[in-house]
């Protein structure tokens, strides 16, 4: 285990009490290390990866392994409750943690969200519907598959985001060919592919005492798999459909007796009907909006859903757009073995109501995050608007 430089400094109780963790040392962690800073915490981050971007921004590195006896026990020792901004953090992990530390989320929950299979399992046993699935762990088990799943999109049931681990399978046939060629024969779960008219997310914060509060509910807007853009307020759901995501994303919450930020993806089909997509144990994506549009954001949430401190229902203050930046905006289009260029950051910031957040990443590649712009302004159709402006910039498509 390497420790960073200010490993130095004498870790007295009083150090303790005012120091708080994250396991993981991406973006995420990054945003929830500068929330905690601005109210008064020192934070230490383990993360096994050199000058990431939790860790550039972190009042100490533990630089080990997220199952590294010595560093976990350190992490325990040093503060008084500690996070995770992933959810594959291995559950040992938890458990060594469990018990020692105010932990949040705990294990259990996490156990849940990090395995889609057991995910969609608990969402049937909460009574929060789904899309139609099967569960193919087995050759005998493409055999099992009812016809009514095709076609249907074929997902590892771990390690799988932004579009990874998953493929669109129109027939038996090609789910045996996907799941043994491209998948690799690992556990998966197969979804029936739906008719969806738009995608939405709930961002909830659930504290130990059952309070829970949550950021408006938020239309996202994938490309390849991964996140494009966020609009908050949500412009194609009307106020009962808003309220009933937020009632199934609570139910969730309270059938895992979960305490932090979760969020709560949904589809809303052709029809009307809601489903529920995925779960995140930690502050998401679709919610980084919530750090220039409302007076409190997920990650001032998830630190006080850590320390027992009172959830306030945040107040959205400006309409939003959150506009992903993808490492594909380095390069000229079809040309990413040329040296990356530099968006032309002076002019996307001469728009008004932006706001750039970049992650301290050196090396763009394309589908990596990058950072990200969230336009505010006082209606929808404005924020929209010069976000419209920023995309032509980019050279992303209109929305």
């Amino acid at each position: 285990m390497s420790l960073g430089a200010a490993a130095a400094v004498p870790q007295e109780s009083a150090q303790r009490a005012r120091a708080v963790g994250v396991l993981g040392g991406g973006q995420l962690g990054r945003m929830f290390v500068h929330a905690a800073q601005r109210m008064g915490w020192r934070v230490l981050v383990l993360d096994p990866e050199v000058d990431g971007p939790a860790a550039q921004a972190a009042d100490r590195v533990l630089r080990a392994a997220y199952d590294d006896p010595l560093a976990l026990d350190e992490l325990a020792r040093a503060c008084v409750a500690v996070t995770t901004e992933f959810e594959n953090v291995p559950a040992a992990s938890l458990q060594a943690l469990s018990g020692r530390v105010m932990l949040a989320p705990a294990a259990p929950a996490v156990h849940i969200c990090q395995h889609r299979a057991r995910e969609k399992a608990h969402f049937v046993a909460s009574g929060v519907a789904c899309a139609p699935y099967a569960v193919i762990e087995r050759e005998a088990d493409l055999a099992a598959v009812g016809e009514a799943l095709f076609p249907g999109v074929l997902k590892t049931s771990q390690l799988g985001y932004d579009g990874k681990g998953q493929c669109g399978v129109d027939d038996r046939a090609s789910l045996g060919r996907a799941w043994r060629e491209t998948l690799g024969g690992l556990p998966c779960v197969l979804e029936a592919r739906l008719p969806i008219r738009c995608e939405l997310s709930v961002v909830l914060a659930r504290g130990v005492d059952g309070a829970m509060v949550h950021l408006p509910v938020q239309q996202n807007l994938h490309r390849d798999g991964i996140l494009a853009l966020t609009q908050v307020p949500a412009p194609d759901i009307d106020a009962a459909t808003a309220a009933q995501l937020v009632a199934l994303a609570q139910r969730l919450a309270q059938s895992m007796a979960y305490v932090g930020v979760l969020c709560v993806e949904f589809f809303v089909l052709d029809d009307g009907r809601v489903l529920a997509n995925e779960m995140a144990p930690r502050p998401h994506n679709s919610g980084h909006a919530s750090i220039d549009a409302c007076d409190v954001s997920q990650f001032e949430l998830q630190l006080r859903t850590m320390l027992g401190l009172p959830l306030v229902m945040p107040r959205q203050h400006s309409a939003a757009v959150m506009l992903n930046l993808l490492g594909d905006l380095w390069f000229e289009e079809g040309s990413s073995q040329a040296p990356p260029r530099e968006p032309d950051w002076a002019r996307l910031l001469a728009l008004p109501g932006a706001h750039l957040h970049r992650y301290g990443k050196a090396q763009p590649r394309p589908g990596r995050k990058m950072g990200h712009l969230t336009f505010t302004a006082a209606t929808p159709a404005q924020a929209r608007a010069t976000a419209l402006q920023a995309a032509r910039v980019l050279g992303l498509p209109a929305f």
